[in-house]
């Protein structure tokens, strides 16, 4: 808890530190944007970024909206709340509730008050602006995660020409606690934390303009749980065009059970939480009605071996059979899909598994996977393919859990004349004592050294030159897209170019910075082609589950 408390205290002096060493002569910077409704107070953090800090998007989920869809934010309360004077956005909001990180930490940290965005722009941007805007969803596994661990200062002062917009939504039990009941929306609201994401997007299409943004030129982006919510986003059915291109990291492609299937882990949860009950209804009034401490240590059993039940053991999205109505790999097979310009990639070496069984950590991850299903993936991978077991194992859950998305989707989006661009990440994260490029490697180099605590904490640690070079070109290239729908038209000049991905080529880009320092620098990246047994067994991988009816996979 100390470190958590000093990494937090540091965090909050970074931004108080910034306004300082940017004030002008004659005092501070005023940033003051108006969205009509009322006046927020920026932080001018770098000279060319401002951060509107914790701006709600919606009403506070509490009370009798704990569980429920998000009511869209209340503008004439705000009103009259604010009483003419200027709203402070100066200071990271509290994060949303906390679940473990599944390192033997409890959860439990944040409040239920979050839905709010931090929003980063160039201190001159006006209505008059229309800046293409960055919609960033953090990773977690849906069960815990911080934006403030990601800031985005300093992406909007190096190219000051785009608006970025990073959400909070209510994660684990907060966001996706699924009973069939909650079908109703009476009772509640299936995937809570999804249509957090979906209100913050309604939010900005309507108030994005005040911060110099453009409602119409929207890219959602994010990585491991925030990429698979990016592959959600674009098979759902959300009622209107909220972004017109996507940016997906390391999909993390987890099983989306049935609301039926999630039984077992509401009874454990509801049992735990002192509300087991005869009927639904009952317990989830017991529920609502529960201190967030109660909650929190629920959620939290639910990921130890205490909890037996039907293998789907994590508050994870559901197939709701309105937003969310089928599979995505399975709708992505059928064409379903918003048809956008489209950025996707994972790591070299990542896998969400240890262990040596291929078999338990497959069963593990994808809890309906059949014996029959285990052997024809298995035949995909044989051993002598391989340089060693290790390397197999990493390789078949690695792509299973991960990285099959990428040829997955891209080859349905090539394939439909959406402009598609693969990579490769390959600069393993330097503080991480494996020399594999493990999963979230790019966060380190995107993020200023940024890695991941407990309970909504994070250390960042310094970058050598190199180091922050690399992650300019990271960032030029994703801006790039972000401003033209291309990586290519924005980039560091010495990059090379990101050749697109399509069925009959497989380009993608390697991501690595240069190995030597100089007077003239030039990019580690480089353009390979996909791998011919490799786009094989993601054929295998998408296979098992597209077209099934029984299997609970993405």
């Amino acid at each position: 808890m100390l470190l958590g408390t000093a990494v937090a205290l540091a965090l909050s002096f970074w931004h108080k530190d910034s306004i300082l060493a940017f004030a002008t002569p004659s005092g501070p910077q005023v940033d003051i944007i108006n969205t009509g409704y009322a006046r927020y107070q920026g932080n001018r953090t770098l000279p060319n970024a401002v951060a509107y800090l914790g701006i709600p998007y919606a009403e506070p989920p509490v009370g009798n909206l704990r569980f429920r869809a998000p009511l869209p934010l209340n503008t004439t309360r705000v009103v009259l709340e604010s009483a003419g004077k200027t709203i402070d956005a100066t200071e990271y909001p509290e994060f949303c509730i906390q679940g473990t990180t599944g390192g033997r930490d409890a959860g439990g940290a944040g409040s239920e008050d979050c839905l709010k965005v931090n929003i980063y722009a160039p201190p001159d941007a006006t209505k008059a602006s229309k800046l293409p805007v960055l919609f960033y969803i953090h990773g977690g596994g849906y069960i815990y995660g911080n934006p403030r661990n990601w800031p985005f200062d300093h992406w909007v002062n190096q190219s000051p020409n785009v608006v970025i917009v990073s959400v909070y939504y209510r994660l684990s039990s907060f966001g996706f606690l699924s009973v069939p009941e909650m079908k109703d929306s009476q009772t509640g609201a299936l995937n809570a934390g999804f249509l957090d994401q979906i209100e913050a997007l309604r939010w900005v299409k309507r108030n994005i303009a005040s911060f110099g943004g453009d409602p119409n030129k929207v890219t959602i982006n994010g990585e491991s749980a925030g990429g698979a919510s990016v592959e959600l986003h674009l098979v759902a059915k959300e009622g209107e065009r909220l972004f017109s291109q996507a940016i997906a990291q390391s999909v993390y492609r987890t099983p989306l059970p049935t609301p039926e299937q999630q039984v077992p882990l509401f009874k454990y949860y509801a049992a735990k939480a002192g509300c087991a009950n005869e009927s639904v209804a009952e317990s989830l009034s017991c529920l609502r009605n529960a201190p967030v401490e109660v909650l929190a240590r629920a959620q939290d059993a639910a990921s130890t071996p205490d909890f037996t039940g039907s293998g789907y053991a994590a508050f994870h999205p559901v197939i709701d059979g309105n937003v969310i109505t089928d599979y995505p790999t399975r709708l992505i097979s059928q064409g379903k899909f918003a048809r956008v310009p489209l950025i996707i990639g994972a790591t070299t070496n990542e896998t969400l598994s240890g262990g040596s069984s291929v078999a338990v950590a497959l069963k593990r991850f994808f809890p309906s996977i059949t014996d029959d299903n285990l052997s024809e993936l298995e035949e995909a991978y044989p051993i002598q393919s391989f340089a060693s077991e290790s390397l197999r194992f990493q390789t078949i859950t690695g792509e299973s859990e991960l990285k099959c998305a990428n040829s997955i989707l891209g080859s349905a989006f090539s394939k439909e004349g959406a402009k598609t661009w693969v990579y490769r990440y390959n600069q393993r994260n330097p503080t991480n004592p494996s020399p594999a490029v493990t999963h979230a490697a790019e966060n380190w180099m995107m993020f200023l050294g940024t890695n991941t605590g407990f309970n909504g904490t994070t250390t960042f640690t310094d970058q050598s030159t190199l180091e922050t070079d690399f992650s300019s070109e990271l960032i030029a290239y994703w801006l790039s897209f972000v401003r033209t729908g291309d990586p290519n038209m924005r980039k560091l000049h010495k990059s090379p170019l990101w050749a697109p991905y399509g069925e009959g080529t497989r380009n993608r880009i390697v991501l690595q910075q240069a190995q030597v320092e100089g007077p003239r620098k030039k990019s580690g990246s480089f353009v390979e082609v996909e791998a011919v047994e490799e786009a094989e067994r993601c054929r295998v991988v998408a296979g098992r589950w597209k077209h099934s009816r029984t299997k609970r996979c993405i």
